[in-house]
């Protein structure tokens, strides 16, 4: 025989609770900031792979890139 001892039970259902989130479209001012920032930071790595700068000025560059051009993916970008 079975006994309950103070035991809780869950009542699993196929109820799926999905809310939907509305993707935000770029606008064109920030698709060329993207594409600037993309340039940008090809060139500072030639400028780097020839010699032309350090690698602390590469870095520091970096920085500057992000905060003038503000890429959609600056805040997780390493």
């Amino acid at each position: 025989m079975y006994q309950n001892r103070g035991r809780k039970v869950t009542k699993i259902t196929d109820d799926i609770h999905e809310e939907k989130i509305e993707p935000k479209r770029a606008s064109q001012a920030q698709l060329q900031c993207e594409f600037d920032y993309i340039q940008a930071e090809k060139m500072l790595k030639r400028m780097l792979e020839k010699g032309l700068i350090t690698t602390e000025e590469f870095e520091k560059t970096t920085v500057l890139n992000r905060q003038t051009f503000s890429p959609m993916l600056a805040r997780i970008m390493p």
